[in-house]
């Protein structure tokens, strides 16, 4: 063999085995670039629309780069991630990631848009991207070019395409990756979260409005309105906190405000809008209901007072959320209330219907509902009177004594009842004493003068109408002739005393008639006397007249 066949032989021997090491080089490339990627994938899948699950890889001279396959979609006002990895020739050395963007309606990139670069001072970028893309790996040596682009518009949608700068044999070079990444963005659909808390009246309580996404472009405005039933939006009034902005990660962020109230009974089954609102004019929201816990005052409607005969209907309505169990009681009474005439109606709604049939006095008293609500008990009182006809109750007969008739007559209703006395309607000295008890009326009447009564007339009315009753008269005076020496004392006694009161009197007398001689009266010391029956009830006419 020839010097030169064996420097050819030599030659193709180490061509033969640099390019298998090329190729196994490669190999290895690939399958640590499957690596990565699969990695970059789940990590970035957890806050980004990536509808495309598989991954589609392109190799070219060495050059490598993945991309998800399929288009990922995304929304207005809100970000997108662009999953990506690569791999470079071994001589090559990356310094610098350019992204650039093709318009949608155009195969071919021929004039594409540079959105992104990792030199700041790049004056190549568009003004419009200035800010609104990030690497979510700034150390390029990572070899992770994926990139968040934020503030999105629906004209953001079109191919993106990846360009690495660096060094080949130490001299400035650079490679673009044929294969594109297909972004689409639809208009704002997703809505904000509003997390509500457990609401009772009374206890103040925070809402909380978080924005959808996990940006980290432009903060977005929140802000909160209150709508009444059949009211327009207004805003709420309270402790409303700003934007909060939490960062998750680098490139992360969450943005939520806060509203703290306290919460009313008016403010049950009323709407609270969170809104959120997006740089270029776009906003979305959410409106939710709020549900208060709350209790009021059980109220009583019905009418009170019945005739006895009659239906007593009474309704307890408690206005509560959620609904109270709500029951009707008689206070002090061991009358069961749901024997055959009495009907108690209860539904979820939080009221009873309290109804009894052909009422009698019995069933007059103070009626209690109570409303039972959670661990509050709530009680309204209801004072309930049956109206009945006078009846008379057990009195004694009437008494003669000493020429004394006294008589008992004891009547109840309602309306309270008057008692009278036919019999005095004629002239004649008498008294008439009258107490009053709850539905009782009691008349005591005492004459001066005996008559000839075997019987006395009771009669008790009221706006129901009117009872009568004869008492009957019994006679306990004595015979004078049964009465002795010891039966005249008293009266002689009296006589006595009398005797001496007007003689004491007529001394008086003449003694002030003699004194007043001495002195000239004027018109001052004239005295006139009137005497006039006092302390006449207006209830009676009663009447005196002196005996002749």
């Amino acid at each position: 063999m020839t010097k030169e066949r064996k420097s050819q032989f030599r030659a193709e021997t180490l061509s033969r085995d640099h390019c298998g090491e090329k190729r196994a080089g490669e190999q290895d490339k690939k399958r640590m670039f499957v690596l990565i990627w699969t990695t970059l994938l789940f990590s970035v899948r957890g806050f980004t629309a990536v509808t495309g699950a598989s991954v589609r890889g392109q190799c070219d001279n060495g050059y490598c780069i993945a991309l998800s396959e399929g288009e990922i979609t995304a929304e207005a006002g809100l970000c997108v991630v662009i999953p990506c990895s690569f791999t470079t020739a071994s001589v090559f050395t990356p310094k610098h990631i350019v992204w650039y963007k093709c318009e949608p309606s155009k195969r071919r990139c021929g004039d594409p848009v540079m959105i992104f670069h990792t030199n700041n001072n790049n004056n190549k970028v568009q003004s419009g991207f200035m800010g609104q893309v990030s690497l979510l790996e700034p150390d390029v040596s990572q070899k992770n070019c994926s990139i968040i682009i934020n503030d999105l518009t629906e004209s953001d949608s079109g191919s993106y395409q990846l360009r690495v700068n660096g060094l080949r044999y130490g001299v400035g070079s650079g490679f673009t990756f044929s294969l594109k990444a297909t972004v689409s963005v639809k208009g704002l659909t997703l809505k904000p979260t509003v997390m509500i808390p457990p609401l009772t009246e009374g206890q103040q309580t925070t809402l909380t409005c978080t924005a959808p996404g996990l940006c980290s472009g432009s903060d977005p405005k929140i802000t909160w309105t209150w709508r009444g039933a059949g009211e327009k939006d207004s805003h709420i009034t309270g402790n409303i906190t700003a934007v909060k902005t939490e960062n998750l990660t680098a490139v992360t962020q969450r943005h939520s405000s806060t509203f703290t109230f306290d919460p009313s009974a008016e403010q049950h089954g009323t709407n609270v809008t969170c809104k959120v609102s997006f740089t270029n004019n776009i906003s979305t929201e959410e409106t939710v209901t709020l549900n208060v816990t709350y209790v009021k005052k059980p109220v009583i409607t019905g009418m009170t007072t019945v005739k006895e005969g009659d239906a007593l209907n009474l309704t307890c309505s408690v206005e509560s959320s959620p609904p109270s169990v709500v029951t009707w009681t008689k206070l002090d009474s061991n009358k069961n209330l749901q024997s055959e005439n009495v009907i108690v109606l209860q539904n979820d709604s939080g009221s009873a219907t309290l109804v009894i049939l052909n009422v009698t006095a019995e069933y007059s008293g103070q009626y209690i509902c109570t409303a039972e609500h959670q661990i509050t008990t709530l009680t309204t009182p209801a004072e309930v009177n049956v109206k009945f006809l006078p009846k008379f109750l057990s009195s004694p007969p009437c008494e003669v004594q000493s020429e004394v008739l006294t008589c008992v007559c004891i009547s109840e209703g309602f309306p309270l009842p008057t008692i009278t006395w036919p019999m005095l309607e004629t002239p004649s000295e008498y008294s008439v004493i009258t107490n009053q008890s709850s539905h009782t009326v009691i008349s005591f009447t005492v004459s001066v003068k005996r008559r000839n009564y075997t019987t006395v007339e009771c009669v008790s009315s009221n706006e129901i109408g009117k009872a009568k009753k004869n008492l009957t008269v019994r006679i306990n005076d004595l015979k004078q002739d049964d009465q002795g020496p010891s039966a005249e004392l008293p009266w002689i006694i009296v006589a006595v005393v009398s005797l001496i009161v007007n003689v004491i009197c007529i001394v008086l007398l003449m003694f002030c008639w003699n004194t007043r001689k001495k002195v000239k009266p004027n018109q001052e010391d004239i005295t006139y006397i009137s005497l006039r029956k006092t302390d006449q009830s207006p209830e009676y006419d009663v009447i005196a007249r002196p005996r002749n």
